[in-house]
C-alpha cells in the first residue's frame, strides 16, 4: 500500500503523545500513543514497548495508509468507488475493479450474504437520498416517499454484483456502493496488519466505542467503554482477549432532525428508512471488519431477530440496546461485559454457540 507524501498528512495528524510507563510498579514496557483523524472520526493508537521516536514514525505510516484508504473508498467525489458506481449505473458489462477496492468488495459481498442482506453496501442510492454522503446535518431532510419506493422496489444488493477474478459487474443498475458500515473496521484491520509487519506485538487502535487490539497491555487485557444513549454516559465496559475487536454501532453518530423527528444513517434496506427498534449494538469478533458489518446487520435486525442473524453470521458475542432501553445479550457476552447502567431490564438470550 503506497503512502502519500508527508505534506498531505497535515490535516490528518492531530498529535502524538507518549507516556513512558503505565501506572503500577510492575510495568516493564513504555506506552506510546498516537492520534489520527480518518473516516470522519478520531482514531487513537496505543503501542506497547515502543519508544517515542519509533511511535512518531509508525503513526505517520498509519496516517498515510488511512488517508489512502479513505480517498479510495469514499462514495462521493472523485474516487475509485464512485467510478465503479458510475460504471454499474451505465450497463451490466464487466470492468476491471480497482485493486484498492477489490478486497473490500469481496469481503462485503460475503458478509452481506451471511447477514441476509441486512448489511448491504449496495444501497448507496438510499444513503445518498437521505443526504448522508458528505453533506452537513443542517441541510438534511427526509427524501420523498416516491424516491424511497423507487429504490427499495429495485432491491439493490451485493448479490447483484458478480466478481470474476479482477473484473466486476452488476445486473442491477440501482446498485451503488457505500462502504460506510464496514470501511472503518476494514481500515483498522489493515492498520493492525501493518503494525504486525513492523514488528509490533501489543497494540490497540480505538475509535469512539470501538477497538481492535493485539497482544496485551503489559500483561493486562485491553478494554473499551461502550457509551449509552445518554450524553457522556458509559453503558458498559467490555474486556478484549488477545487478538480481538469490539465494535459498537449507535443511532447517534450521524443524524438530523426534521419536523420534530430524529433520523439516523443506519438504513434498513427492506424499508428504505432508518431502523427504529435499536439504540446500539456491540459485537466482539476476531477481526474488526466482521464486527463492524455484523453490528450494523444486528442493529437493523432489531431486538426480535438479532439472535438468528448473529448465528447466521457466526457471531458469538452480542449486546443490543433496544429503543425502550432494554439490554439484550447472549450468556457468553454477559460474562465479558461489566455493566455500568442501573435500573435497566436485562434480557439474556439462548446461547449463540
Amino acid at each position: 500500500m503506497r503512502t502519500p507524501a508527508l505534506p498531505r498528512l497535515c490535516g490528518l495528524l492531530l498529535g502524538l503523545t507518549v507516556a513512558l510507563g503505565l501506572a503500577g510498579c510492575d510495568t516493564q514496557d513504555p506506552v506510546s500513543r498516537g492520534r489520527i483523524f480518518a473516516f470522519d472520526t478520531t482514531m487513537d493508537i496505543t503501542l506497547i514497548g515502543v519508544n517515542r521516536q519509533r511511535a512518531d514514525e509508525i503513526t505517520k505510516i498509519l496516517a498515510g495508509d488511512m488517508l489512502y484508504m479513505e480517498q479510495a473508498w469514499r462514495a462521493w467525489g472523485p474516487s475509485p468507488v464512485s467510478r465503479m458506481n458510475a460504471l454499474f449505473n451505465e450497463s451490466d458489462a464487466p470492468f476491471a475493479a480497482p485493486p484498492s477496492v477489490l478486497p473490500l468488495l469481496r469481503l462485503s459481498k460475503t458478509l452481506s450474504e451471511r447477514s441476509g442482506e441486512l448489511f448491504n453496501p449496495a444501497i448507496g442510492h438510499l444513503i445518498r437520498a437521505w443526504g448522508f454522503q458528505g453533506r452537513s446535518a443542517d441541510c438534511l431532510r427526509p427524501p420523498s416517499q416516491d424516491l424511497i419506493d423507487q429504490i427499495v422496489s429495485a432491491k439493490p444488493s451485493m448479490r447483484d454484483i458478480k466478481i470474476d477474478g479482477f473484473r466486476a459487474s452488476s445486473s442491477n443498475q440501482m446498485v451503488k456502493l457505500d462502504f460506510r458500515a464496514i470501511q472503518r473496521g476494514f481500515a483498522i484491520d489493515r492498520a493492525i496488519a501493518r503494525l504486525q509487519e513492523l514488528g509490533i506485538k501489543s497494540a490497540s487502535i480505538s475509535a469512539e466505542s470501538s477497538l481492535r487490539a493485539i497482544g496485551s497491555r503489559d500483561g493486562h487485557p485491553w478494554s473499551v467503554p461502550v457509551r449509552g444513549a445518554e450524553v457522556g454516559g458509559v453503558l458498559a465496559t467490555v474486556q478484549i482477549e488477545g487478538n480481538e475487536a469490539a465494535f459498537t454501532v449507535t443511532a447517534d453518530r450521524h443524524k438530523f432532525s426534521w419536523e420534530g423527528k430524529v433520523y439516523h444513517d443506519i438504513i434498513d434496506p427492506r424499508t428504505g428508512y432508518p431502523a427504529d427498534q435499536t439504540q446500539s449494538v456491540t459485537v466482539l469478533y476476531p477481526d474488526a471488519s466482521t464486527a463492524d458489518a455484523a453490528a450494523t446487520a444486528l442493529f437493523v435486525a432489531g431486538p426480535n431477530d438479532w439472535h438468528r442473524v448473529a448465528r447466521e453470521m457466526g457471531i458469538r458475542y452480542v449486546m443490543l440496546t433496544d429503543n425502550q432501553g432494554r439490554i439484550h445479550m447472549n450468556p457468553a457476552m454477559q460474562a465479558r461485559v461489566k455493566l455500568n447502567a442501573k435500573n435497566r431490564e436485562i434480557i439474556i438470550s439462548e446461547p449463540l454457540s
